[in-house]
């Protein structure tokens, strides 16, 4: 048997039962035969907890010491894991992330990986130990400083750790029992997806999706790191995401692929912010000026629109989101640099909300966008920005109105389950 990296969310681990509970899974996994690495996150909600106590000590902790603190959480997660396998008699090791060899720039709160030497790692698992690895941080390459990757980055460390092991499967343990074609928390007929392919998948975690990180899908597409989503509180068959579809065995039917739907789901996302940049000469290079100020302040964009110039002035206004956590620095780098610009004025809005519709094939199916419209317009949801792709549209809408589109657009492509509702078993998703 080959060797399986798992990774256990926040709310698997969330206390001590749950703990135990996951060791017993562990455990299983060993005594059928595999190397088993395993990638936890911090217990429940610690990771806000600690960020809640940061901002009481100081309204703008630095990045250094703000990282020293979050990868606390980790490490007391991973210890407590090590215990509990070695209490059903199984020997393991934990590990931090710098101590597994995850190597990273020097961005603080959300740094990049740049390699894994998993040496360490290695020599625990030869020795017949199950490997423990705190998820979410690693090592800056130059400073040696301890780095985190960002929300969500044990997903990334997962995958970069199945990929440096050459890993037969990267298992990510979450609260539902895989991907569903909306959030269950919202549309409660939401369908469990049993395969989608990696580029459907990045399009989803892009556009909100909670159940994986971007990066992580990003990294395991890269690699070819094949993915299973499944539940730490059930034993069913979770989601599998891969670069070929996998073979579903049958008495009935005998073996075949299992078939992908065009539409693979509806994602959502109420974490962006729009900034709109007010009577900006319509020329060329003036864009490039604006979102070269942007990156320069290390901030991610996400859509981004373009108004016609207006004929008697010869200005337009471009309009972009971002996550709103990077909001006040946009704002600030954008106003430092007005002169070089030359705009107006700068808009700020923060109670948005983005709907992705996301499937294989909507560039040759035509029907799709009108029909995504019209569920839209249907349930009275106005649409300020859309932004599209080969296999994804989004649009952005008012906050408030988020959760009805989405259950409107869910119900228009007939994704909504005939089964009983999708079961969370606790948490928020991760």
């Amino acid at each position: 048997m080959g060797l399986v990296v798992q990774k256990y969310g926040g709310s698997s681990v969330a206390d001590a039962e749950g703990i135990k509970r996951v060791a017993k899974r562990i455990v299983e996994a060993k005594k059928n035969g595999h190397q088993v690495v395993v990638v936890v996150s911090a217990m429940g909600d610690t990771t806000d907890e600690l960020i809640d106590l940061a901002e009481q000590v100081s309204p703008m902790p630095s990045g250094r010491e703000f990282d020293m603190l979050l990868t606390a959480g980790e490490r007391i997660s991973m210890a407590l894991l090590a215990m509990a396998i070695k209490n059903l008699g199984h020997s393991a090791q934990s590990f931090t992330g710098s101590q597994a060899g995850v190597i990273t720039d020097s961005v603080h709160n959300k740094a990049r990986i740049i390699d894994v030497t998993p040496g360490r790692i290695r020599t625990a698992l030869d020795e017949g130990n199950i490997a423990i690895v705190a998820g979410f941080q690693g090592v800056s390459q130059d400073k040696k400083d301890i780095t985190t990757l960002g929300r969500g980055g044990s997903d990334t460390t997962a995958v970069a750790l199945a990929a440096a092991l050459d890993a037969e499967v990267c298992e990510i343990y979450t609260d539902v029992d895989g991907v569903f074609t909306a959030d269950p928390r919202v549309v409660k007929k939401a369908r469990k997806i049993d395969w989608i392919a990696f580029e459907d998948m990045l399009e989803l975690a892009a556009s909100g999706s909670k159940v994986l990180l971007h990066r992580c899908v990003e990294y395991a597409r890269r690699y070819n790191i094949p993915i299973h989503v499944r539940s730490s509180f059930s034993g069913h068959e979770g989601t599998w995401v891969s670069s070929e579809p996998l073979v579903q065995k049958s008495q009935q039917q005998g073996d075949k692929p299992v078939e992908q739907a065009i539409i693979s789901g509806v994602a959502h996302d109420t974490s962006e912010a729009k900034v709109t940049v007010v009577g900006v000469p319509d020329k060329p290079g003036e864009a490039a000026v604006i979102f070269r100020t942007i990156s320069d302040a290390e901030i991610n964009i996400d859509m981004i629109v373009q108004n016609v110039s207006a004929a008697s002035t010869g200005l337009t206004d471009i309009s972009f989101t971002l996550p709103k956590a990077e909001g006040r620095k946009a704002i600030d780098a954008l106003e430092k640099n007005r002169a070089g610009i030359g705009f107006d004025s700068l808009r700020y809005d923060d109670q948005i909300g983005k709907i992705s519709l996301v499937g294989a094939g909507m560039k040759t199916n035509p029907g799709v966008t009108a029909d995504f419209f019209k569920a839209l317009a249907d349930a009275g949801v106005n649409i300020e920005l859309i932004s599209t792709s080969e296999i994804r549209i989004s649009v952005v809408t008012r906050a408030d109105d988020v959760n009805e589109a989405v259950r409107a657009v869910h119900t228009a492509f007939g994704l909504d389950s005939d089964s009983d509702e999708a079961v969370v078993y606790g948490g928020t998703g991760r």
